[in-house]
This record gives structure tokens, C-alpha cells and sequence, in this order.
């Protein structure tokens, strides 16, 4: 599967990528190494950002408004933000297809069991940004809620659902607070059989409620629990808190999750290119799975 994203090279606390046609040199302050290309190459590109005297774009005019990528099966439309981001975190495209395989797989095992049902499996998805593992979930055939506290990402997210012709897909589109949110799920008594969660380091809610993953996660995770379906599929968490390893991540699953039984994984997200080019460490995960 050709992407549409590589890492081209990385050195001296900045990355140099390739998103479609349009090459960007961005920070990347976990990189401690020397850079391997010449410097005349990182000059040569679309655009850059940093964030020394405040976050700022050199040569933004030379970006497109927005553009489109396919990443791992999804297309996005990407669009530079005055933050730096543009609307993908491609060191998730290995979450993506597991969430795809994991769903059909467990579609498999339950049209195996009850052939004259077509039960869906029923995914939530917190903190979705714009939509990578809703869309990858629902490609596996899942019906999928997908929950961010911004407004404008869950449009974003349902403008990137409609260019993957998933317009008409089983996806609840909420814009509300995760712990409130999560808090009235459990009261109605809905269950999930997966979640994916890759919370923050600290943000706001649509209402300006404080999060802070230190004091969040542990009632992230129980609630969570409590959200599980009696048969669950799997549960997914991400982040990018330098605090959190994937070791530190796969200790709380396993707590968390120690009366279902299945097993647990962890490891690295990292940003990839070409062979020789040294992967770049982006965030931890761990992700539980029913045997």
C-alpha cells in the first residue's frame, strides 16, 4: 500500500517530511541526533515552522489552502494550522490498520457464530481529531462514535469521512468533554466492544474544562472499562506525554483490564520513510486485545 506520507530525513531537534507534493521542516525536540542530509535539501522545500519567538509558518503563501493525502487506506484533506499541525498525525498509520483488521476480524468471528445476524461491532473513539481511526474502523465495518471537544475537528473529521465515501456510515459525531461525556455513556448503560483513546497532554473542553492527563487517566480508563461490552473486542490508548512510555501505558491496561483475560502489547509510534532513513519517535501506545 503506497502512502502518500515518508519521513525524508531528521536531525538536531527538527523533521524534514513529505506529505503528498509538499515537503515541510517542522520541530521535532526528541531528536538528539545529527541531521543525515545535506543542508541544501532541507533549504529546498515547501515550507517550514518552528516555534522560536512564538509559533510562526516561513513561506506559508507557498502552501496550498488545503490539500488531500491517502495514509495506510484513508484519504485527509490537510490544511496548515497556526499551531504546526495540519490536520494528520501519520505515526498512527499502524494503529489504522490494526483498528481495521481487529474490527474485521472480530465481524469474522461473530458472522461465524450467528450467520443470520449482521451485528455490528460497535466502536467509540475519544479525542478523534480528524478522524484516522474513525474512518480506519468503520473501513473494518464497524459503527463508530466519534467524540472530540472541538467543533471545527469533528467537521474537519466528517469532511475527511465524505472524500473516503463514508458520508452515509454508521458514525455518531459528538462534540462534547470526554470524562462528561464517558460519565452520561455509563448511566445510559451503552456498551462498546472497542476504544480508542489518545488523550491529550492538557486541553479544553467545549465548555473550557481544564484536562490534564496525569489527574484524567486513571477515571479515563475505569470509565472506560465500565464502557466495555461483556464480549469486547479491544481498547486501544495513545498519547504523545513524554511521562508516559509504553511500558507505563501497557501497566495500566493490564490493571485496568486484568479480569478479561486477552493480551496486551505496547510500543513506539514512530514516523518512517525510505530504508536507511532512521525512524522518529512520536508517542507511546498499548493496545488490548480479546483472544
Amino acid at each position: 500500500m503506497n502512502d502518500d506520507y515518508e519521513l525524508i530525513d531528521s536531525g538536531d531537534g527538527r523533521k524534514l517530511e513529505r506529505f503528498g507534493d509538499v515537503t515541510l521542516v517542522r520541530p521535532a525536540g526528541q531528536v538528539a541526533w545529527h541531521q543525515t542530509l545535506d543542508e541544501e535539501i532541507w533549504r529546498n522545500v515547501s515550507a517550514g515552522f518552528d516555534r522560536e519567538g512564538g509559533n510562526r509558518w516561513h513561506n506559508r503563501h507557498n502552501l496550498p489552502d488545503h490539500w488531500k493525502v491517502t495514509v495506510a487506506g484513508i484519504t485527509f484533506k490537510l490544511s496548515s494550522t497556526d499551531f504546526g499541525h495540519l490536520g494528520i498525525f501519520p505515526e498512527q498509520r499502524v494503529m489504522w490498520k490494526w483498528i481495521r483488521e481487529t474490527v474485521q476480524q472480530r465481524k469474522a468471528q461473530t458472522g461465524a457464530a450467528c450467520p443470520e445476524e449482521d451485528r455490528r461491532v460497535n466502536v467509540l473513539n475519544l479525542f478523534a481529531y480528524s478522524g484516522g481511526s474513525t474512518l480506519a474502523a468503520a473501513q473494518g465495518g464497524a459503527e463508530v462514535c466519534h467524540l472530540d471537544a472541538s467543533k471545527g475537528m469533528v467537521e474537519w473529521a466528517r469532511e475527511n469521512a465524505a472524500l473516503n465515501g463514508l458520508e452515509n456510515a454508521p458514525i455518531r459525531w459528538i462534540v462534547d468533554d470526554a470524562i462528561g461525556f464517558l460519565r452520561r455513556e455509563v448511566k445510559r448503560e451503552r456498551r462498546y466492544d472497542g476504544i480508542i483513546l489518545d488523550p491529550p497532554s492538557f486541553g479544553r473542553g467545549k465548555k473550557g474544562e481544564v484536562f490534564k492527563i496525569q489527574e484524567a487517566l486513571p477515571e479515563l480508563l475505569s470509565l472506560c472499562r465500565d464502557l466495555l461490552s461483556e464480549n469486547p473486542a479491544f481498547l486501544l490508548l495513545s498519547c504523545h506525554t513524554p511521562e508516559y512510555s509504553p511500558m507505563i501505558l501497557k501497566n495500566l491496561l493490564t490493571q485496568w483490564l486484568k479480569d478479561l483475560g486477552g493480551t496486551t502489547d505496547c510500543g513506539e509510534m514512530t514516523l518512517t520513510g525510505k530504508p536507511g532513513v532512521m525512524p522518529l519517535p512520536s508517542g507511546a501506545f498499548a493496545r488490548w486485545k480479546n483472544n
